[in-house]
């Protein structure tokens, strides 16, 4: 009998909660919006997916989009972007991004969203490298 409730509790912490799909799926949705409003030249829009810590160096769209063309231009004008892992830990989520870029160059993303005290998740980073370099 012990080993059978110590087996389920096992089982238990080993098994990813529902809602972490959940959380996953939505910053996903989160990141997806924020690219497609970068290739829309929708400032107003991609701006409101960053994480007030974000809006606050950036206080307007407008010098947020000038950041994200000069300093994000895979992901401001790319040719695809996919999903790659997912981590979901302490409250935030880890989205790894394969972009190709408007030149044909791969570069991998690793966004980082942060719930809000909304409920919302928002991005509050995002490293960006070609593939085959260093960090």
């Amino acid at each position: 009998m012990r080993a059978t409730v110590m087996l389920v509790a096992l089982l238990v912490s080993l098994a990813t909660p529902g809602y972490a799909a959940d959380d996953i799926a939505a910053a996903q949705n989160v990141v997806r919006s924020q690219a497609e409003a970068l290739g829309r030249d929708d400032a107003a829009t991609a701006y409101s997916f960053a994480a007030p810590a974000i809006q606050g160096m950036f206080p307007e769209p407008g010098a947020f989009m000038d950041m994200v063309r000069n300093h994000y231009s895979p992901v401001y004008r790319h040719r695809s972007f996919e999903f790659g892992e997912a981590r979901n830990a302490n409250g935030r989520i880890e989205q790894d991004v394969r972009i190709i870029d408007g030149n044909g160059v791969p570069w991998d993303a690793l966004y980082t969203l942060e719930q809000q005290a909304d409920g919302s998740l928002k991005i509050i980073g995002c490293l960006l490298k070609a593939v085959g370099t260093s960090a």
